[in-house]
């Protein structure tokens, strides 16, 4: 079971769409402490936690704010496979922020679906799409609008474009 909230907090700090943040979450995981606090904690012997209602969670500076967060750790690998927040989630670390109904960790394949209306802000930057997906090993992300015709949206700062982009 340690070996479970180690690699949950490993995943939860992965969410993040920052390359500085990944970078730290690589050296730092088994440093930092995670905390997090919800109404209701259950465990399953498959090796899926759920924290529901209210759900914070914090390790270094880095917060996320969920109704409802499921983790799914798989034994073969011993890894957290895959990572649900779900309901008003909201990313913040430092000056960066994410919003979005759902947000889904694929450990394995380093990826991060925001879905459901995601924002993402930093120093007056703001990208809007339906979904907003990050390749953390790519270090890129893609936007994408709605099915029914939707569209992207980028409000982009010029005098804050350069710090916004250093690491």
């Amino acid at each position: 079971m340690k070996s479970t909230w180690l690699h949950l907090a490993i995943a939860m700090l992965m969410w993040f769409p920052s390359a500085s943040f990944a970078a730290a979450l690589t050296q730092n995981a088994g440093i930092r402490p995670i905390e997090v606090t919800a109404d209701h904690l259950q465990a399953e012997s498959g090796g899926t936690v759920t924290f529901k209602g209210n759900v914070v969670a914090v390790q270094g500076d880095v917060t996320m704010y969920a109704d409802l967060l499921r983790a799914e750790y798989s034994r073969t690998t011993e890894m957290i496979e895959r990572v649900e927040a779900e309901g008003e989630v909201r990313f913040l670390q430092e000056d960066k922020e994410v919003i979005a109904k759902k947000a889904t960790l694929f450990n394995l394949e380093q990826r991060v679906v925001f879905s459901g209306g995601a924002t993402m802000q930093q120093k007056g930057n703001t990208v809007q799409g339906e979904t907003i997906i990050v390749y953390m090993n790519e270090n890129r992300a893609e936007v994408k609008g709605s099915e029914e015709g939707g569209r992207v949206n980028a409000v982009i700062n010029p005098k804050n474009i350069r710090e916004a982009t250093k690491p």
